[in-house]
């Protein structure tokens, strides 16, 4: 194996992403080179470390070796003893291939956050013998590793992964006993919020002077409640399913995008109206300190930014403002000079009560915005063109396919005038340019207030930039951990399912940060696709006494899996020791 770059010049600088490739000798003599992991842009002490790991790691194999292999049931020179054990290599047997990789991996980082400490401090074992934190552990693997329902859990996943040789449990699982579980847990969900904040501190030096607040929904594909109490209602569809009732996920997080804390919230619940208690949670749980909260437009209010900036001491904040306003101030951002806060940024800077206003523009947001609306414009443009041809159309059907094409391109939409009759199915359509000379003035530029005291527009406009961040774990959650959509119809443990998916969430950005510092090419989903391509697999050997020799194995890691092992400080266990069980016999002989 050996380290392979690849150079793209990209907004005039060259940019070189490296990957890990093994060469490898095919038909006809000819070599041909597997991708094996692909690091993308790492600095130079990253690519020095990868080399000494992939030198280290080749150093393993000292040549082919020559092996005499006899069976093990021909011992006719071996005098009689209880110790000897003849086996029937011929009647072999393979059986129950389950994931285990995966399963090992998951239950590392559960243990490096301590989780095991603390859910068995506060799940203790039913007068049954359950063992609830450990079901937790299951659920959330299960969340990790191939999200599912709870029923599929029951039914199939378990019994294919090795969850139960890992953690000395029975193969199958009570269905019941799962969605119990659900109930257990909302109560210490504070308790684990600041135990997390201790362990991401100790583990990585995370800081949590800087906080990103945003809200996202989680659709049910249920019946809508009777109950108009419940917290399941109809509301704005981040998801674009305005058909189903729905939660509201508000999520405080660090540009790193470690999770402080979360709140589920009703589905019409309105975004500025979710701040002020934020705060106030954060000050409960945390005390009072200098925090600069990042927040997108149509979070904050008026008057929750007042109370920020006069209160003791001042909450500092970096916010996105409403586009509306832009015309206010219009007239004042003229006269200001433009200052470079990138290469592809430019920002106004505009001091007023109190408050700084941040003027930006992105050359690479003008242009995906403008060819967005240009995509958008063009099908709108054809649309409408064939609806004005159709002949035999009905007004009724004209004003659905008129509706199907507004929700379609609702952007593109705004800047169309569409003028209908009162009777008839003709109508006619135009571009109205007043609206599209004001959306080209937007695209591309954003009008950002703070009442922070730093002046540097780069540092201000990477402060904003952190608000991926969010962005990123919204996906993570509807994405790889497929938290939508919810089937529960009880609210606790509607409530229990997103907590599940949170700890998920907070084993999948534990492992991210640590790949972090190894190459940023490396995610969290492709180790974890790596790593469960290793099984464990039963092998039954009978024996000429009539018993049975069962040896338990995990198979070997391929070359790149054990690179990634090393870089990660990882070993994997010892063998399970093999077994030997009577069929006729009364005892068993260990071996």
């Amino acid at each position: 194996m050996f380290l392979r770059a690849k150079s793209r010049k990209k907004d005039g600088k060259l940019h070189h992403y490296f990957s890990v490739v093994e060469s490898q000798r095919v038909r006809g003599g000819r070599v041909v080179q597997r991708h094996v992991l692909y690091l993308g842009e790492i600095n130079s002490s990253q690519e020095l470390a990868w080399r000494k790991s992939i030198e280290v790691l080749d150093e393993g194999g000292k040549g082919p070796r020559t092996l005499a292999l006899f069976p093990e049931d021909h011992c006719e020179d071996v005098l009689p003893d209880e110790s000897v054990v003849r086996l029937r290599m011929s009647q072999m047997r393979l059986e129950r291939p389950r994931q285990w990789g995966g399963c090992w991996l998951a239950l590392q980082l559960w243990r490096e956050l301590d989780l095991d400490e603390f859910w068995s401090e506060r799940l203790a074992p039913s007068r049954k013998g359950t063992r609830w934190s450990e079901v937790l552990l299951i659920l959330v693997v299960y969340r990790l590793l191939s999200p599912g329902s709870e029923w599929r859990l029951h039914r199939e996943w378990y019994g294919r992964s090795a969850l139960a040789d890992l953690l000395g449990m029975e193969r199958v699982i009570d269905e019941h006993v799962l969605y119990e579980c659900h109930d257990l847990l909302l109560e210490h969900k504070t308790a684990l919020f600041d135990h997390l904040v201790g362990r991401w501190r100790d583990l990585f030096n995370v800081s949590f002077d800087i906080l990103l607040y945003d809200l996202t929904s989680t659709y049910f594909e249920i019946d809508p409640p009777l109950d108009e109490q419940c917290k399941r209602q109809f509301g704005y569809s981040r998801d674009h399913r305005s058909d189903c009732v729905q939660v509201v996920i508000a999520l405080i997080i660090t540009p790193e995008g470690f999770p402080l804390a979360y709140e589920v919230l009703a589905g019409n619940t309105a975004d500025n109206t979710t701040l002020r208690s934020f705060l106030a949670h954060i000050e409960r749980q945390y005390g009072k300190a200098r925090r600069i909260w990042l927040c997108d437009r149509g979070v904050p209010t008026e008057e929750v930014l007042q109370e920020m900036r006069i209160s003791d001491p001042p909450v500092q904040y970096l916010v996105g403002t409403p586009k509306g306003r832009l015309t206010a101030l219009v007239r004042a951002l003229l006269e200001k000079p433009w200052v470079k806060a990138r290469e592809d940024v430019r920002v106004k800077l505009l001091a007023q009560d109190r408050e700084l206003y941040v003027f930006a523009e992105s050359r690479d947001r003008i242009a995906k915005e403008r060819g967005m609306r240009r995509r958008q414009l063009k099908w709108l443009w054809r649309r409408l063109q064939q609806l004005s041809t159709m002949q035999k159309l009905t007004r009724e059907s004209l004003l659905m396919k008129l509706g199907a094409a507004q929700n379609k391109a609702p952007a593109a939409w705004r800047l169309m005038t569409v003028e209908l009759p009162v009777q008839g199915t003709s109508f006619g359509f135009w571009l109205n340019r007043k609206k599209l000379r004001e959306a080209r003035r937007h695209e591309g530029r954003y009008l950002l207030r703070t009442n922070l005291t730093e002046s540097d527009p780069a540092k201000l406009w990477e402060y904003y930039l952190r608000l991926v961040a969010v962005e990123e774990a919204f996906k993570t959650l509807k994405g790889d951990l497929a938290i939508r959509p919810i089937f529960h119809q009880r609210e606790r443990r509607i409530e229990a399912h997103i907590f599940i998916a949170f700890l998920a969430y907070c084993l999948h950005v534990t492992l991210g940060h640590r790949l972090k510092n190894l190459a940023p090419g490396l995610t969290p989903r492709s180790v974890l696709e790596k790593f469960s391509a290793v099984q464990m697999i039963d092998v039954h050997v009978p024996t000429t006494d009539a018993r049975e020799l069962t040896l338990t194995r995990y198979t070997q890691p391929e070359p790149e899996l054990k690179l990634l092992l090393q870089r990660l400080k990882f070993a994997l266990p010892p063998q399970p020791p093999p077994k030997i069980s009577a069929a006729q016999v009364a005892s068993a002989t260990p071996v």
